[in-house]
């Protein structure tokens, strides 16, 4: 059997047997308009996915299988599309970061903190934050004024699936000036509906055995020794979700320029688990990061190129915790420039510059040829 038929088996199963998202056609809706507004004014469309993916452990959902991504890749890289002239469909998990609010959600200070009552019962930002959220403020109106950015929230593994292929499917139209940045952590995992429980999974069998008075006693976390022992462990069978992006290469949008995102924390399988991705899928550029060094460096992997690092510049670091300033964006050049930096010669902190402010210009450059080359060969 050929890989395209196993994929479209794969795809047909998958979409047959899981549930659609209840928002699904409103989704679908909203981006339709929005795709067609932009097809119709000649403007580059970046579907930019971001955040998490949720794996729920039962149909009422009380416990679910997550990752550590807030949506700050996703998020920054939206914005700076936006600079760049795109329009941009924000796929995000819910309550994960969004564009321009992302300056103040995930600071470390409540939100609150930044503003002050005023004369007369006004709200005011302080002084020393104003400058920035006006301008954070302008753009984002901005972006809102010129219909710009639609951001539209998904919760689990299957909710992004579908929606994902909704919207690419959407995107034909567009043909090789849509853009799909996909920067959203997509679970490995999940749980069939076919062996998925009803309701939330209990840590003891009480409710069959026992009087409501030790029912309460059985259930609470904090009795060291309950009526009923506890489980000693929960046992979870999870099956590997189907791999979707040969799908979106090949049938869902075929002419677009497709990037994905490869995260590693072994810097020795890095460069070799992007090129494996590029190959076995065949899309246009895998972008390639570390846990440890991502704020700081990825590495563009694409079709017939020469592997390039993306880093932020000597100058947009900060100094050495260590005093030695030689060491702050150490590995730039020479024979080290082909080579991951090492977190240990890396300040504490994040860098001064958001390294997407370097990797959307640099994507955005590959899309220009992408379409020049869809041009030619269609001439």
């Amino acid at each position: 059997m050929s890989s395209a038929s196993t994929a479209e088996m794969a795809e047909r199963d998958y979409f047959n047997e899981n549930p659609s998202p209840l928002a699904l056609a409103k989704h679908t809706a909203l981006a339709k308009d929005f795709i067609a507004f932009h097809a119709a004014a000649g403007r580059r469309v970046a579907l930019v996915t971001s955040g998490g993916t949720t794996v729920p452990l039962e149909r009422q959902t009380v416990r679910f299988i997550d990752n550590f991504s807030a949506g700050t890749r996703g998020a920054t890289s939206a914005e700076y599309f936006l600079e760049t002239g795109y329009a941009v469909i924000f796929l995000h998990r819910q309550f994960s970061l969004l564009p321009y609010s992302r300056h103040y959600s995930h600071a470390t200070d409540c939100f609150l903190d930044f503003l002050h009552e005023g004369p007369n019962g006004t709200v005011e930002a302080n002084e020393e934050y104003r400058e920035k959220m006006l301008t954070v403020l302008r753009q984002y109106n901005s972006a809102k004024q010129k219909n710009l950015l639609l951001t539209l929230p998904f919760t689990t593994i299957n909710d992004y699936l579908f929606v994902l292929r909704s919207i690419a499917q959407l995107m034909r139209p567009l043909g090789p000036s849509g853009l799909l940045y996909l920067a959203a952590a997509v679970s490995d995992f999940f749980v069939p509906p076919e062996r998925m429980v009803e309701h939330k999974i209990q840590s003891t069998n009480a409710t069959d055995t026992q009087t409501e008075k030790e029912d309460e006693e059985a259930f609470d976390n904090f009795d060291s020794s309950p009526a009923v022992p506890r489980s000693k462990r929960l046992i979870v069978d999870l099956d590997p979700v189907p791999k979707f992006l040969k799908n979106l290469v090949d049938g869902w949008a075929p002419e677009g320029m497709i990037v994905s995102f490869k995260l590693e924390t072994d810097p020795g399988i890095l460069v070799h688990k992007a090129q494996y991705s590029l190959d076995r899928y065949q899309h246009h550029l895998v972008i390639g990061n570390l846990l440890s060094t991502r704020k700081w460096e990825v590495v563009f992997v694409a079709p017939a190129q020469k592997d390039q690092w993306i880093r932020v510049p000597r100058s947009q670091r900060k100094k050495s915790t260590s005093g030695i300033a030689d060491m702050v964006g150490m590995a730039g050049n020479g024979t080290e420039a082909n080579k991951p930096l090492d977190p240990k010669d890396l300040p504490e902190g994040d860098p001064e510059m958001e390294i997407e402010s370097l990797i959307i210009p640099a994507v955005e450059e590959l899309h220009t040829k992408h379409i020049a080359k869809y041009a030619r060969n269609h001439s």
